[in-house]
C-alpha cells in the first residue's frame, strides 16, 4: 500500500491522527500538496459516500472520517495558496436559514466541498436573508447553499432568494438547498438550482453545475 493509499485509508477508518501524520509524511517524501487532494482525500470520500448510501455507514461514521479529511486538509490549505495547479475550484457560502438552529448536516456538506477543493465561507445557523445577502455581496460566491431541517423555516430559503432576485444578485449565484423537510420539487418551487438529498448529493450537484458553467 503507498502513501496516497494509506492516507486514502486512514480517512475512511476516521482516524484523525495517522491522517495528520501521513500528510506530513507525504509532503516530507516530496509529494506535492495538490496531488493529495485527487489520490486520497477525494476518493476516501467517495468512498465513505458510497457507504452512507448503501447504510454501512451512519452520520457519526461521515463525521469521524470528515474530521480526518480536515486532519489533512488543514496542512495542506495554507501549502497551496500560490499553487497555480491548485486553484479554489469555486467559492461557496453556506448557511442554516433563519430559526432554524440545526447545522450537522450543513457543517458535513462544508467540509465535503473543502475536501473536493471549493473555497466554503459558513455562515452558521439561525441565518436571516439579509446577512445572507451581504455575505454574498461581499464574497463573491458562484454557489449559495441553504439548510433547513423544520417545516416552519423552509419559507425563509425561498425569502432569501427573493431577496437575491430583488439586489440584482440572483443570475450571480447558483443556489443548493437541502435538508429533510426540503424537496427536488420545492427547490423547483421556489426557483432554487439545485436540490442535495445529503452531502454527497449536494456536492455532486456543486460540481455538475460548476462543470455546466
Amino acid at each position: 500500500m503507498n502513501i496516497f493509499e494509506e492516507l486514502q485509508q486512514a480517512i475512511i477508518d476516521g482516524k484523525a491522527p495517522v491522517a495528520k501524520e501521513l500528510t506530513e509524511k507525504a509532503l516530507g517524501e516530496g509529494v506535492k500538496p495538490a496531488e493529495l487532494f485527487p489520490k486520497s482525500i477525494v476518493p476516501a470520500m467517495n468512498e465513505v459516500g458510497r457507504r452512507m448510501r448503501d447504510c454501512e455507514y451512519f452520520i457519526p461514521e461521515v463525521l469521524i472520517s470528515a474530521r480526518a479529511a480536515r486532519a489533512s486538509t488543514d496542512i495542506l490549505r495554507p501549502l497551496l495558496v500560490d499553487d497555480a495547479a491548485a486553484q479554489s475550484a469555486g467559492t461557496v457560502v453556506c448557511a442554516t436559514v433563519k430559526g432554524d438552529l440545526h447545522d450537522i448536516g450543513k457543517n458535513i456538506v462544508s467540509i465535503l466541498l473543502r475536501g473536493a477543493g471549493y473555497t466554503v465561507k459558513d455562515l452558521g445557523n439561525d441565518i436571516d436573508p439579509q446577512t445572507i445577502l451581504a455575505a454574498v455581496k461581499e464574497e463573491k460566491p458562484e454557489f449559495l447553499g441553504l439548510s433547513a431541517l423544520l417545516t416552519s423555516t423552509m419559507a425563509h430559503m425561498e425569502d432569501t432568494i427573493k431577496a437575491l432576485s430583488e439586489n440584482g444578485l440572483r443570475e450571480q449565484v447558483k443556489v443548493i438547498i437541502g435538508g429533510a423537510p426540503v424537496s427536488e420539487e420545492f427547490a423547483r418551487r421556489i426557483g432554487a438550482d439545485g436540490y442535495g438529498a445529503d452531502g454527497f448529493q449536494a456536492v455532486a450537484v456543486v460540481e455538475s453545475l460548476s462543470a455546466a458553467r
